[in-house]
């Protein structure tokens, strides 16, 4: 399997967190074909935090590399012309350019995002909206996949995002185990939104996550609005309020995610028939998973299973993960 060189690019001022996201995920590790490479302008740079850190590669690296990842940093500024130079050179290339956080200020700075869709920070968004007025900024959402051009909102949503990127490129099933690993999500829905500062929510009013939790482990099973209020011990009006409240989609929305989800890992990793796996995510019918594989994916099962049987002996290579973009165009559609 062909490694797939990522270069993590830490600017003056970058977020630890932000930093930390790209690689812990992208680490070496047996399931994957990652080499990830920390590198900066120059061999120390400062974090928010108030700790420097020592960078294993220069922009020379970055110029090499197959995905470039720029993290949140701050104070928000131009970077220098040679980072940008990287950066924009890495984009005509044709190499894949990621930012986390903030780190898409220094994207648009580049040039990088000029007409396409892009995302950052909410506390930041106005701003970057202003200051760049040939990027499309999509408001609400945890990331936006423009292919080749990747952008995540704030911070955490950086882990949707790499997880994203692990699913396009290695399948559902790698990513899924990535993120048991990290105790996160493999897939949230909604937008960051739900993050903004809100109202207090009433006393006594508990997550909904021990109800989703449960759900996850019966997809198979018929799951209507009712059944899932009942568990949760609430009305279908109070429970659907709530539930919309906390993850930014409805119930049944975030169920049928959940099970498209499932189908493909169950058809990366088994050989079990399509009416098999219908059934055992609860989609019922292979015509039924077929339809909502086209409303979402813009592909079928069979290809879809087709796609990464050859991605599997392949490994994510730069022409391998854009060649198999389409197939997961979906994605990019319920990001956006």
């Amino acid at each position: 399997m062909t490694v797939h060189h990522i270069a993590v690019l830490a600017l003056d001022g970058v977020t630890p967190l932000d930093l930390a996201i790209p690689t812990q995920i992208f680490t070496a590790r047996p399931e994957t074909t990652y080499e990830m490479t920390l590198c900066a302008l120059d061999e120390k740079v400062r974090t928010t935090a108030g700790f420097a850190l020592v960078a294993d590669g220069g922009l020379e690296r970055v110029r090499t590399a197959d995905t470039v990842i720029v993290p949140g940093f701050e104070p928000i500024a131009s970077p220098p012309d040679a980072v940008l130079d990287a950066l924009a050179e890495a984009r005509d290339r044709g190499r894949r350019v990621v930012s986390i956080c903030t780190g898409a200020f220094a994207l648009a700075a580049a040039g990088v995002l000029d007409g396409l869709h892009a995302t950052t920070h909410w506390k930041h968004i106005d701003d970057f909206e202003r200051d760049f007025p040939a990027v499309k900024v999509d408001h609400d959402v945890l990331y936006v996949d423009e292919g080749d051009v990747l952008t995540s909102a704030g911070v955490c949503c950086g882990i949707d995002l790499c997880l994203h990127i692990v699913r396009r490129d290695l399948g559902a099933e790698v990513a899924n185990q990535i993120a048991r690993g990290l105790v996160a999500a493999p897939h949230r829905d909604g937008g960051q939104a739900q993050y903004v500062p809100a109202p207090v929510a009433v006393a006594g009013e508990a997550s909904l996550s021990g109800t989703r939790g449960w759900a996850l482990h019966r997809l198979g099973e018929p799951l209507t609005l009712r059944v899932l209020a009942r568990h949760a011990g609430l009305s279908q009006r109070t429970f659907m309020r709530r539930f919309t409240e906390e993850t930014g989609t409805t119930p049944l929305q975030w169920l049928l995610g959940a099970r498209l989800g499932r189908a493909r890992e169950l058809l990366e990793s088994t050989d079990r028939s399509v009416d098999q796996v219908a059934r055992d995510c609860g989609l019922g019918t292979a015509a039924n998973l077929r339809l909502h594989f086209r409303r979402t994916l813009d592909t079928t099962p069979t290809a879809y299973r087709r796609a990464f049987t050859r991605l599997a002996s392949r490994g994510p290579a730069g022409s391998s993960a854009v060649s198999l973009a389409p197939a997961c165009a979906g994605d990019a559609a319920a990001a956006r």
